[in-house]
């Protein structure tokens, strides 16, 4: 089995050991920086030496970066450098705005290719976006760590990306984990026989069902957690027991709201502390579900895992690998008289999602509201029109179905 570096098989005592020293210097790093003014003011670095003196800290949720960007443009304070030694900046729902490198794996995305068994003489098939969003640039970053080559094939035009799988001879995929199902059978019907054996993929939840089509493709399929803001967080092995913690960052588990730890095991939200040094967010909510694993990984790999991803803390979820937040649902009820109130419905048929649209409305016409859904929510969505007052009073305006066992 090959490593990616030294880092993934310390010891408890040197990871212990190491982050007594990169902690503090990172602590000191970010109380430097106007984002951090009032947040981190009062606080010794040198007191913050393990995870548990970071519960001490205040978190740091997204909406107050994109407040302090709103005045301080274009990142907040909350970077080590201007904009100039950045190689990219990038745009997320928000919007917010993030800095991005390509040079020493800057998202820590070469250690999950390395895990998937991606390296030199592989083609890899980039299928996420490279556009405003960084998660295309994310994985290309991480293939250009491990030596592979990439296909810088973006979203969409299925028929073009099967036809160029097969006449480069792709070997992997980088993408959600839905596509790569879209691109086969585009494949399979254009009678296009591919080379591809591995998949590294994110950005949305990889159903066991979905892995195991692949597996029986001669694919192994393997995951990361990852986000614009922090880059990689986790990955699995090919173990497939947790995802394992990326050495780059700290990960803990709180109750909700609160920032507060929870015990070992319990469902919590995902709260992770950066070590990067150009751009180190300190304690900053994910507002991701999920729990502490415990022992290790018998890959060999040392560090801590995760279940995985188990849902959101609020009811923003994530829909064919776009975040559907509660604040769009309300968008759309506002731009029509007619509408009372609306539901998103998550579910899945064919191993692909599916996004239905529940609109209370004394209107018949359900076409009446598909444009403004696609512009407000991106996506396509089945629209059921119901009589007012009809649905569920449950609070709910988003609803995920779906199973994740």
């Amino acid at each position: 089995m090959s490593f990616y570096d030294k880092l993934e098989t310390r010891s408890a005592d040197e990871r212990a050991g190491d982050l007594a020293r990169d902690l503090p210097a990172q602590i000191a790093r970010a109380r430097a920086l106007s984002g951090y003014a009032d947040s981190l003011a009062s606080v010794d670095p040198a007191a913050i030496t393990t995870v548990a003196d970071l519960a001490a800290l205040p978190v740091l949720r997204k909406s107050e970066i994109g407040q302090a960007q709103a005045t301080n443009a274009p990142l907040g304070g909350f970077a080590s450098h201007d904009t100039s030694a950045f190689a990219h900046i990038f745009q997320s729902p928000g919007p917010i705005y993030e800095p991005g490198g390509v040079d020493h794996d800057w998202w820590r995305m070469g250690r999950f290719l390395n895990a998937c068994g991606i390296g030199t003489g592989d083609i890899v098939q980039n299928c996420f976006g490279y556009h405003l969003t960084p998660a295309g640039m994310i994985f290309e970053n991480g293939a250009r760590a491990v030596g592979a080559a990439v296909l810088p094939a973006g979203t969409g035009q299925t028929e073009l990306q099967a036809r160029a799988a097969h006449d480069i001879g792709v070997t992997a995929y980088a993408g959600t984990p839905d596509y790569l199902k879209v691109i086969l059978d585009k494949a399979a019907e254009m009678n296009l026989p591919l080379s591809i054996t591995k998949a590294a993929v994110g950005g949305g939840a990889l159903f066991p069902s979905l892995r195991q089509e692949y597996a029986d493709r001669g694919i192994t399929c393997l995951q990361c957690y990852a986000t614009a803001d922090l880059g990689n967080i986790a990955y699995e092995s090919p173990a497939m027991e947790g995802l394992i913690i990326d050495e780059g960052v700290i990960v803990e588990i709180v109750t909700p709201g609160t920032g507060d730890p929870v015990e070992p095991g319990q469902v919590g939200e995902v709260v992770v502390t950066t070590l990067n040094p150009d751009y180190p967010l300190i304690r900053f909510a994910t507002g991701d579900l999920s729990a502490i694993l415990p022992g290790q990984s018998p890959c060999g790999r040392t560090n801590t895992r995760i279940k995985g991803w188990m849902g959101r803390a609020d009811q923003t979820t994530k829909i064919k690998g776009m975040f559907v937040r509660p604040e769009q649902v309300a968008e759309f009820v506002r731009r029509y008289d007619d509408v009372t109130r609306a539901r998103v419905i998550a579910t899945r048929e064919n191993e692909m999602d599916i996004m239905t649209v529940q609109i209370e409305t004394t209107n018949t016409d359900a076409n009446t509201y598909d444009g403004a859904l696609r512009d407000i929510l991106k996506l396509k969505a089945r629209i059921e029109l119901h009589a007012p007052n009809s649905l569920p009073n449950d609070g709910k305006v988003i609803d995920d179905q779906r199973t994740y066992d």
